[in-house]
């Protein structure tokens, strides 16, 4: 049974079209690769999965109810959207991890520092690294804390456009080990992936989809 499904989706830029007539659907376990030249609409797509741009054609379905059925809130604290420059907030990097708890969406959640302790391990950042301000860490760092950003929320979903582009190999490692840790932990989990380096396409993914350019 699908848990996220795109159908017959189009999206127009400046008159042309980007995509049109596409479909894909994940189910539990899916680790879908979106696959084309530049300029053939990866990173639209998934922002507009993520509600983030319009359609101009097709629905996007959770949970079998059409995007536009959903509370936007309640649904990006499922289906996550991690891009190549995340907005790092004013702070530290343990207040950035902290501060989605004040959204009202998770109220009955707590921030768990020993989820947090243990990718810290993880990515071999040391305990410091919590207390350095947010606003100052280099790309790669800011794609790290992204990610634990979202990996405590345990959501069901993760949208991964280019979230490695500022790492090196080992750490990029690392990165898809966290994702394969995170997926083995739900079977109803699923992510599709956006990546320039076709050699970790093949290595993170079971499935893929190919964007062409249209008309």
């Amino acid at each position: 049974m699908a848990i996220l499904e795109g159908i017959k989706l189009g999206r127009k830029v400046d008159n042309r079209w980007l995509w049109r007539e596409l479909s894909f659907s994940l189910s539990g376990g899916t680790r879908l690769g979106l696959v084309g030249a530049t300029g053939t609409g990866k990173s639209q797509l998934l922002r507009a999965i993520a509600g983030l741009d319009s359609l101009d054609q097709g629905v996007i379905k959770y949970k079998d109810v059409c995007l536009s059925g959903w509370s936007l809130p309640a649904y990006r604290w499922e289906v996550i959207y991690l891009h190549q420059r995340p907005t790092m907030f004013e702070g530290t990097v343990e207040e950035n991890l902290k501060i989605v708890y004040g959204l009202k969406i998770h109220q009955d959640k707590k921030y768990n520092r020993d989820l947090i302790l243990g990718l810290l391990d993880l990515f071999q950042r040391p305990l410091e690294f919590l207390q350095q301000s947010a606003t100052n860490l280099s790309g790669g760092e800011g794609q790290i804390v992204a990610l634990m950003r979202a990996l405590q929320l345990e959501p069901m979903i993760l949208l991964l456009d280019e979230c490695t582009a500022s790492l090196d190999s080992e750490t990029t490692g690392r990165v898809e080990s966290a994702i394969a840790a995170w997926l083995s932990q739900n079977q109803q989990r699923a992510c599709i992936w956006t990546s320039h380096d076709s050699h970790q396409i093949e290595r993170v993914t079971n499935k893929k989809l190919l964007l062409s350019s249209y008309g």
